[in-house]
């Protein structure tokens, strides 16, 4: 399932998020990837340990883990470092799968889902799109600001040269409680069902009280804290 989400609909945030973007400093982006991403990887990545670079993460972090759409499609068990891309001056992403797991020790996870979050609007930029290969299909996004795209880690993924201004987008990974995507998206259609009802019949009503239970059933039987 590739999905697109209003995921930071407030103008302020996006302004904060901004303010502190200029605070980063910037390292080449080959720093970051793994040995045959390297191959094809022509951007720059913010250096994230700083405290603007703390602040940003934890700011983006919160305002994703609390958006109720990611939540239900997603159904997150831990979020990864962020990292916060740069792209410019013909620089691009070539074709290449996110790498399974990532990080070490207690912070190692599975990517099941990976995420872009646009920060610079598109009209700021020519080139930079996303271009997803996935079942068969392609698509090609370059959202607004404040608008993500989540896509599945293992679907092949590129973005497009930059031939004018600088593209600067949030990218990100998940590990979902659910690890089978055919049952994340099961779950996601339920809890979309779910929604529509509410406005529709009392909280009580037996439709709902039964939804409410095959709902949290098919988590106890699928979903691994």
């Amino acid at each position: 399932m590739i999905l697109a989400i209003h995921a930071i609909p407030s103008a302020q945030d996006l302004a904060a998020i901004h303010e502190r973007i200029v605070l980063l400093q910037w390292r080449d982006g080959r720093e970051t990837a793994g040995p045959v991403a390297r191959e094809v990887k022509r951007n720059e990545q913010a250096a994230m340990e700083g405290a603007a670079g703390r602040a940003l993460q934890e700011e983006i972090t919160r305002l994703l883990a609390e958006h109720p759409v990611l939540r239900a499609a997603a159904q997150p068990r831990r979020f990864s470092p962020l990292l916060i891309s740069r792209t410019a001056g013909g620089g691009h992403y070539g074709a290449h799968v996110d790498n399974a797991l990532m990080g070490r020790g207690a912070k190692r996870l599975r990517t099941d889902l990976s995420f872009t979050l646009f920060l610079t609007p598109p009209g700021d930029y020519e080139g930079g799109e996303l271009v997803i290969h996935a079942a068969g299909t392609t698509q090609s996004v370059k959202g607004e600001a404040g608008h993500m795209v989540l896509y599945p880690s293992g679907a092949i993924h590129e973005v497009r040269p930059v031939t004018r201004g600088t593209r600067i987008v949030c990218v990100g990974w998940i590990e979902s409680l659910v690890a089978d995507p055919a049952r994340r998206e099961m779950l996601f259609d339920l809890e979309n069902l779910r929604a529509a009802l509410r406005s529709q019949l009392p909280s009580q009503s037996a439709e709902l009280l039964t939804l409410d239970k095959t709902i949290a059933n098919l988590l106890r039987m699928w979903a691994h804290p």
